[in-house]
Parts: C-alpha cells; sequence; structure tokens
C-alpha cells in the first residue's frame, strides 16, 4: 500500500504543476486564441480515447499491469519533457499529440492495477492510496507558483504590459517531468501477482459491450465530460478574466483540494453508505452547481467558496464511475473496462467539451462554457436513476449472459 500511495503522490504532484496553468500558458505564454486553445486541449482526449484502449488491452492480455503503467508513466515523463521545446500553435499540437499517446492511460491503469492490488483491504484503502495523489496535486499547486516567483526574480524576468502575466511559466514543463519519471521508477516496484497479473483471452473485452450497465456507464460518462471537461481545462483563462492572477488559481486549487483530501480518504464510507451510482449522482450535482454559479457570477468573492464543490465532483465521479465499473465488470477486463471507460468520457466527451468551450470563449464570453456546462450537468443528474441501473454483478451477469469470471466485487448501492 505504502508503494502505492507514493505512486499517486508523486504523479499527481506532477500534475498538479502543469494541469492548473497549461491553459494559461497556452494563452498568454503562447499566444494562442479561443479556438486554437481549444484545439490544443482537444488534442489530449482525441488521442487519448485510442491510446487509452491499446494499452488497456496490453495489460489485459499480458497481465503485466504494473509493468505497463510503468512503460506509460515514463513515456509520459518524456511528454512533458518535450512538450517545453515545442514552439508554435502546430508545434504545441504535435508535442501534445505525443504525450497524449502515454499520458491519458496512467490513470486509468493506475486504478485497475490498485483495485486489483487492494481487492482484500477493505472497502477504505482505495480512498486512502488515492488521497496520496491529492496531498501531492496540493502541495505542488501550492509550491510551484512559488518557486517559479523566485526562479522569475533570480532570472530577472518581469511581466511587461500586453505580454504573459508569468514570463517563466514554461519552468513548469521541466518539473513536471522530473516528478513523473520518479513516479514511474515507483511503479516499476508496485505490486504484482494475483488479481493483478489476471489475463483476460482474446477477444474478451466484447464482453464489455455484452453487459448493458457498462454500456449505460460509458453513455452516461460521456455526457459527463461533455458538460464538464472543457470548462474545467479552461478555469485559469476564467479566473483571468475576473481579474485574477496565477496565484489567485493556485489559491482556488488550494481550496478545492482542502475538502478532496478527507472525501477521499472518508470515499470508503461514502461509497457503503450511498454505493457507486449514488456517489455519481452526488458528484454531477455538485459540479452542476459549481459550474452554473460561476457562469452566473462576475465577483471571485463568490466563485472562491464554490469551489469547495470540486472535492465533491472528484469523489463523485472519478471515484465513483470506476468502482460502478469495478462492480460490473469482469475482472479480467478491469484495465480495458477503465481504459474504455477514459476513451468515452474524457476522450471523446473530453474532446468535445474542449473544442466547444473554446469556440463559446470566443464567440459568446468567457462565462458561456460555464453557464452551459452547470445546466448540462444538472439535467444529466436527475437523470441518473433512468440512465445507470444499481450495480448488482450477480444480476447482470445471470440476465446478460456473462460468465462471471471474478470475486470480491463491490455491489452496494441506493
Amino acid at each position: 500500500m505504502i508503494s502505492l500511495g507514493l505512486f499517486w503522490f508523486f504523479y499527481f504532484a506532477g500534475l498538479g504543476t502543469f494541469f492548473p496553468y497549461y491553459s494559461l500558458y497556452l494563452r498568454e505564454n503562447a499566444g494562442l486564441t479561443g479556438t486554437e486553445l481549444g484545439i490544443v486541449l482537444a488534442v489530449v482526449p482525441l488521442i487519448g480515447s485510442t491510446a487509452q484502449v491499446v494499452w488497456g488491452q496490453v495489460a489485459d492480455r499480458t497481465g503485466a499491469r504494473t509493468r505497463v503503467l510503468a512503460v506509460v508513466t515514463l513515456g509520459a515523463a518524456l511528454g512533458y519533457a518535450a512538450l517545453g521545446t515545442a514552439g508554435g500553435f502546430r508545434g504545441l499540437v504535435v508535442a501534445t499529440a505525443g504525450l497524449s499517446l502515454f499520458a491519458t492511460a496512467v490513470v486509468p491503469v493506475s486504478v485497475s492495477v490498485s483495485l486489483a492490488a487492494l481487492r482484500d483491504a477493505g472497502p477504505h484503502a482505495f480512498g486512502f492510496v488515492r488521497a496520496w495523489g491529492t496531498v501531492g496535486f496540493l502541495l505542488l499547486v501550492v509550491g510551484f507558483p512559488w518557486a517559479l516567483n523566485r526562479a522569475q526574480a533570480a532570472r530577472q524576468l518581469v511581466a511587461e504590459p500586453g505580454g504573459p502575466s508569468e514570463p517563466g511559466l514554461e519552468m513548469m514543463f521541466a518539473a513536471t517531468a522530473l516528478l513523473v519519471f520518479i513516479a514511474a521508477l515507483i511503479a516499476i516496484r508496485l505490486p504484482r501477482g494475483g488479481g493483478v497479473e489476471l489475463r483476460a483471452s482474446r477477444g474478451d473485452w466484447r464482453q464489455l459491450l455484452r453487459i448493458g450497465s457498462v454500456v449505460r456507464l460509458a453513455l452516461f460518462t460521456f455526457a459527463a465530460y461533455v458538460c464538464l471537461q472543457g470548462p474545467m481545462g479552461f478555469f485559469p483563462v476564467y479566473i483571468r478574466a475576473h481579474g485574477g492572477d496565477m496565484g489567485t488559481v493556485g489559491r482556488m486549487w488550494t481550496l478545492m483540494l482542502l475538502i478532496e483530501i478527507p472525501l477521499v480518504l472518508l470515499s470508503g464510507a461514502g461509497l457503503t453508505r450511498l454505493g457507486p451510482r449514488g456517489l455519481l449522482s452526488v458528484g454531477i450535482f455538485a459540479a452542476a452547481l459549481r459550474w452554473i454559479v460561476c457562469g452566473l457570477s462576475q465577483d471571485l468573492s463568490v466563485i472562491y467558496p464554490v469551489q469547495l464543490l470540486h472535492g465533491v465532483t472528484v469523489v463523485g465521479l472519478l471515484l465513483g464511475a470506476p468502482l460502478y465499473l469495478e462492480a460490473v465488470a469482469p475482472e479480467g477486463l478491469r484495465s480495458t473496462g477503465q481504459t474504455l471507460l477514459a476513451m468515452v468520457g474524457i476522450g471523446w466527451g473530453g474532446t468535445a467539451s474542449n473544442a466547444a468551450a473554446g469556440w463559446l470563449l470566443e464567440n459568446m464570453g468567457t462565462n458561456a462554457p460555464y453557464l452551459l456546462g452547470g445546466v448540462g450537468a444538472l439535467v444529466l443528474g436527475c437523470l441518473v436513476p433512468w440512465i445507470l441501473p444499481r450495480p448488482d454483478r450477480a444480476r447482470v451477469e445471470e440476465k446478460e449472459g456473462v460468465p462471471d469470471r471474478s470475486r470480491g466485487y463491490i455491489a452496494l448501492d441506493v
């Protein structure tokens, strides 16, 4: 469990250096238009939608899930380093595409490894391990702006009128690459054997498409990411448009993560009480409220407190969906299932959402992606009872004719 926690810590520490500020870098330092920004951000899920499933199949067919995780994490580290050398719109598109071939598979494969390794450790174990990722993210969200300011002062980099607010922001690529590289080294030492190395047979992936619960979850995830991914990716640009700076972005992320950590730690209790479907409902409603308030507000004093809902969304959606899938998918297909979910949600849904958010930003204003995304999420939340059945794997597999090849699944729900 310690090695898993360290992996999540360092990998998400890298994301904490990169994710909150990448769109700000593209907008100000690289000088991209709103549409170009949307295209670059859409490249990540577009390329990842294929790469994720390929890596998931490799992991399930070979049973070498920890080694596959080490490979994709190392590839991500190299991708972040290469991204720092890219220039211009076309160069950024190509470099982002190269990064996406590996980075988009890291989280779904790490989820499958973690759930397999912790299957007998109780309902709180995964939340405990995953919380270390949030801690790492938080520390770098807070620490990177401070380190950047010191580095800019040492290099005498000063913001000029009409120029980027953070002229040395490209330093984030090297920092991210280093942290992700450390995570790759840790991945080599992650647990093996047992459920972690369970293999799937050729063509077994088709079983997933015959399980109605999996198909419905995929459709729900697609719709959720269409509503939410674009606004999340454009969040630094949104904050800048409302008078904030990089420090404001960092402080808001700190607020988001301070509530996320205890919620993730308590996710086992939430799972026991609400079940995966209940977590998904809570998460989508929290996201809807957050983005609707952001879409209607121009005041940072109002925008600040609703960011507390981010933690609820993470526990509800980013933990609820993988746990729901774990409850209804055959164990030998856990990596393929998680990457399939990521392909449909982050891949297809995220591509559409980022492209649409970029167009809305340029043509309808900064608040438009948030208001429309929030209203869409609200409608989707109301439809959860009709979209997602209770994740009782035994009943689903008996009804759908899918053989049960696993034990130890989660079958709780409301």
